[in-house]
């Protein structure tokens, strides 16, 4: 089994419920379960600016499945929730992206693994502190909360009351 880190994200529609929609839908994926879900944190958005504020939070599962499988599910996931790709870093129902595969460096046409930018994004490592601050990021070496201690991004990340 392989503990994975996922990032969710939600800024159309009922944020809340499509996180909690997706979550349920990652907890039914088969080989897998989910360990244990952050709060939700409501932060700006990043990379384009001009639109509504995000929910984000993380998810811990362990899984049997191969990184291109579970990326295959979440892709399925999205869909089945009626995400539809339209512009980059655009609004969108839900977005679920693999963050940490265990110790795995994935390098891939359709995922990589570690996610690229994780340590830059504020966004996702403050929820990531509370149920994954131990995983080590295999390409930088270091743990999920000194990534956030690090992290140049400004605090402009609060937790959704």
């Amino acid at each position: 089994m392989t503990n994975v880190l996922l990032s969710l994200g939600s800024n159309t529609g009922n944020l809340r419920l499509n996180l909690e929609i997706a979550v349920v839908h990652l907890a039914a994926m088969d080989k897998s379960a989910v360990i244990s879900k952050s709060s939700a944190f409501t932060t700006a958005p990043w990379g384009k600016t001009d639109q509504p504020d995000f929910l984000n939070m993380s998810v811990k599962l362990t899984t049997e499945l191969t990184v291109v499988q579970l990326m295959q599910n979440i892709l399925s996931i999205e869909k089945l929730m009626g995400r539809e790709r339209e512009e980059k870093w655009g609004p969108r129902l839900i977005d679920i992206d693999i963050i940490l595969f265990g110790d795995e460096i994935v390098n891939l046409p359709d995922v990589t693994v570690p996610h690229p930018y994780m340590h830059e994004r504020r966004f996702v490592l403050e929820p990531s502190v509370e149920i994954a601050g131990e995983m080590i990021h295999p390409v930088l070496n270091k743990s999920v909360v000194q990534l956030l201690k690090d992290c140049a991004e400004p605090v402009d990340v609060f937790q959704d009351k």
